[in-house]
């Protein structure tokens, strides 16, 4: 078998491990959360006195049928990874009969549309101004590290609520929480997206701003290291231009921000919750907090295994790009001699 051929194999294996695995902690550890979501249903169906203690009970039977929590542990599995499978995330328990799936559809596109803009404009941001800063050192090497640092440091919740209180409630230039203003239904219009633009703005500026130092600090140093390698200066004895050896360097240093920006998108769904939590954004976020308050088994499983899914497969796009870009990965496998 082809080198690259058994690296690819061995790596779909480790996927399909890696993912029973997830299914299997993902279904036990939110089954280890204190409380029954059936106890918390009947309590507030019966909030007031109402019904007698047979009818209570007989309401409480057929939610755990309904629910399929009379089952043994084993089963309730077994029919989990069945429904996966057949791409059925279940039935909502805090806002039953609502589909998980049609509950996810309306959250991961606003997750989605504040996430992978920020992704992209931080990447590109942060890789350029850690590369110039790279390449020009003194006092602009100095202050975009510095001002790097001091941006990647900072969590993602802690400078949305920064924002929120700045611009939001001191300067009130723009809306402090929510999709889109009261009143308005999501529709694909020029005026709801000129609504719903206006509370776009804070939880992107809070998440962009922290990728951009993230990157710019990953670049510089990659940058620094392979200005300093062996091949850079062999190739300047040689007479090699700045500006071809500048493309080889850059090229190199890449491959790690590459990478990242994989992971990245990978983890684009389960990125920043807390930023949604803090702008009360209708994103998966909200989604998860609410559902966790609720004990709503599904949509907890649901949108943990959905992050778990895009990191995974994520990983998997890396190895194979690097599988098939860097020959070193190659040679390892023993195609290069």
């Amino acid at each position: 078998m082809p080198p690259l051929a058994r690296y690819l194999l061995r790596r779909t294996l480790w996927l399909l491990v890696t993912f029973v695995a997830a299914m299997l902690l993902v279904f036990v550890l939110v089954r280890l959360v204190p409380g029954n979501p059936v106890d918390a249903i009947v309590a507030q169906m019966t909030r007031g006195g109402g019904g007698s203690g047979e009818q209570v009970e007989a309401i409480y039977d057929n939610y755990m049928r309904e629910f399929g929590l009379d089952q043994p542990i084993w089963q309730q599995f077994l029919v989990f990874v069945q429904n996966v499978l057949q791409g059925d995330l279940g039935t909502s328990f805090a806002q039953y009969p609502a589909s998980v799936n049609s509950m996810i559809a309306q959250a991961l596109p606003w997750s989605v549309a504040i996430q992978l803009p920020a992704i992209v404009v931080g990447w590109v941001v942060g890789n350029a101004l850690g590369a110039i800063a790279a390449f020009r050192g003194g006092w602009f090497d100095k202050g975009a590290f510095l001002g790097s640092i001091f941006a990647t440091s900072v969590p993602y919740y802690c400078l949305a609520i920064i924002l929120l209180f700045v611009v939001a409630v001191r300067m009130q230039a723009l809306p402090a929480g929510g999709g889109y203003s009261f009143g308005l239904t999501p529709e694909a219009t020029l005026a709801f997206f000129g609504d719903a633009i206006t509370y776009f703005w804070l939880p992107f500026w809070s998440l962009v701003i922290v990728f951009v130092g993230g990157q710019a600090v990953g670049m510089r140093s990659m940058a620094i290291y392979e200005l300093g390698s062996d091949y850079v200066n062999y190739a300047r004895g040689l007479g090699i231009s700045d500006n071809r050896i500048t493309r080889y360097i850059f090229r190199n240093a890449m491959l790690p921000q590459l990478t990242g920006l994989a992971l990245s998108i990978g983890a684009m769904i389960g990125g920043a919750l807390v930023t949604e939590l803090v702008f009360n954004y209708p994103g998966l976020g909200t989604l998860l907090f609410t559902a966790i308050s609720a004990n709503d088994y599904p949509v907890i499983q649901a949108i943990v295994l959905l992050i778990t899914i895009a990191v995974l497969v994520a990983n998997f796009l890396v190895d194979v790009l690097n599988g098939l870009i860097d020959p070193r990965i190659r040679a390892a496998q023993g195609g290069d001699r």
